[in-house]
């Protein structure tokens, strides 16, 4: 089996990079996609509802909490990579409208391909910049928006301004949320940017992360969500807490933020490259 297990690994040249769908050896229905090495998603086939990565669990919580269960979404997913969070909202909230914009073609037909979705579910893709995609959309024309775009291991630029996150609160509903993945490591420059951008467009928010990442001290994922209405913050922490990997829910942004000022055009960056080595030890 194991080395059955092996061949069956794929590897393609796609717009981005060099993606490898790489079976998991625990799981007989399950991937996981890397972009030139850096892990980009983790999909069973099988239980679209078994979430892998810690920060994607966090984001599936928020989702959880946006709307009475079961209730259908209207979901606008920025980056897709495998799809891991629209294949999880298509199980748990039957029904829902769902739109990814994914940049990279070839990688979104190579996902098709491989890891086809499941029968009825409401998923459209296309092929666009996700910012240009953004700006075409009608005003509040989704309950929540998940921005979730990394070319290679680094957000771009054009995606982390304050100019775009207008963009993004407008085409939310008033009662609306954005999930947003921010990567940073020490001092966490960029992300307290970052959350002080989010926040000049959807003032409600909070940062749920692991907390030697919130405190500074190691590279990862902080998830930032706003919006116009206050947070769950009880029963994100309550889900935070009682993780695999436990993390913490930070809401007092103006501490976190520490001055930080929001970003235009003019001066916005991409996220900053993990350290050498980050993912050599990952499934």
């Amino acid at each position: 089996m194991a080395q059955r297990r092996t061949t069956r690994r794929r590897v393609e040249t796609v717009a981005s990079g060099v993606a490898e769908l790489v079976p998991d050896p625990d799981r007989d229905t399950a991937w996981t996609l890397l972009l030139d090495g850096a892990p980009q998603s983790h999909v069973d086939l099988a239980d679209p509802t078994y979430l892998q990565f810690e920060y994607i669990r966090r984001m599936a919580a928020a989702i959880d909490l946006a709307a009475p269960a079961g209730r259908p979404l209207r979901a606008l997913h920025l980056g897709g990579g495998a799809l891991t969070l629209p294949r999880y909202l298509a199980a748990t909230r039957p029904g829902s409208p769902q739109r990814v914009v994914e940049i990279d073609g070839p990688l979104v037909e190579l996902v098709r391909q491989a890891l086809p979705l499941p029968a009825g579910a409401n998923i459209r893709v296309r092929v666009s910049d996700a910012r240009a995609a953004v700006e075409g959309m009608r005003d509040s024309g989704y309950d929540v928006v998940v921005l979730d775009v990394f070319a290679g291991a680094r957000t771009p630029a054009h995606l982390a301004s304050a100019e775009f996150l207008q963009e993004v609160a407008r085409v939310l509903d008033p009662a609306g949320w954005l999930i947003a993945n921010v990567a940073d490591g020490p001092p966490l420059r960029h992300a307290r940017s970052q959350v002080a951008t989010i926040r000049a467009a959807l003032p409600e928010a909070c940062v749920i992360a692991d907390a030697g990442v919130l405190r500074g001290r190691r590279f990862g994922n902080l998830v930032v969500l706003a919006g116009r209405t206050p947070p769950p913050i009880a029963e994100l922490t309550r889900r935070a807490a009682g993780d695999w990997f436990p993390g913490r829910v930070e809401t007092d942004l103006d501490r976190f933020t520490g001055g930080a000022a929001p970003v235009p055009d003019a001066t916005a960056i991409a996220s900053p490259l993990p350290p050498e080595g980050l993912f050599s030890n990952r499934k």
